[in-house]
């Protein structure tokens, strides 16, 4: 194997196993951000806009979905399906429960999260269809799980009690940076792809990042379980 290519391939299980491992550092809307939603008030489009790009940039746990669901993927137009159902689940569920005041549990719903991350892992390594001799439609589990991610990135701007004023248009804005960052994220990703898929070894590459992803995505469940239980306790 190359050494650069055997170094993109550790970066990349490493990356999985390191964001798995310090939840903390990279979720949520933290510090300077955090105090000007909560202070804001009226409409600031570009700000929040600017804020959604950031978050899903940085938001790994929806990263990491997004990039298994494609980590196959060949054709562009089968990536702009996948990423299309994934980008209408999020928005339905990221504006409905801003907009709305529909509230869950951020630990729950982050738990969940991190399962969708091992569902996919395990689906691409062929688990599910190994496992149960059925395979669920990848697209209605897409969009079923971008729901489900989308009350994850709205339980993080609920927990900053953004102002009324403007929060129409600024909640648009920031559902509008978080497909801008998500698209960022993934032209860099297919560009890897395309280059990695040469490498002679990339199946076997390719079943331990995904193997990676799988621990990652158990890790994730497991650290917001634990913190739900552990609600109130301290």
């Amino acid at each position: 194997m190359k050494p650069q290519l055997r170094t993109a391939t550790l970066v990349l299980i490493a990356l999985a196993a390191a964001l798995a491992a310090v939840p903390a550092l990279a979720h949520g809307i933290g510090g300077k951000d955090a105090a000007y939603v909560t202070q804001a008030g009226g409409l600031h489009l570009v700000p929040f806009f600017y804020l959604g790009a950031k978050h899903m940039a940085t938001g790994y746990d929806h990263l990491l979905f997004v990039l298994a669901v494609i980590f196959y993927l060949r054709r562009l137009t089968h990536v702009a399906l996948y990423v299309t159902m994934f980008s209408i689940g999020h928005s339905i569920t990221l504006l409905a429960g801003v907009l709305l005041g529909i509230r869950v549990d951020a630990f729950l719903v982050d738990a969940v999260i991190g399962l969708s991350v091992a569902y996919q892992a395990f689906d691409n390594l062929g688990g599910l269809k190994a496992l149960t001799g059925f395979r669920p439609d990848t697209r209605l589990m897409v969009l079923g799980f971008g729901l489900v991610h989308g009350f994850g990135l709205a339980a993080k701007v609920q927990e900053l009690s953004p102002s009324g004023r403007g929060l129409v248009g600024n909640m648009l804005a920031f559902n509008v940076g978080v497909e801008a960052g998500q698209l960022l994220v993934l032209a860099l990703w297919l560009a890897f792809m395309l280059w990695w898929r040469r490498a002679p070894r990339f199946a076997g590459q390719a079943v331990a990042a995904n193997l990676a992803i799988l621990t990652a995505g158990f890790v994730l469940a497991g650290y917001q379980v634990a913190g739900y239980l552990m609600q109130g306790t301290a």
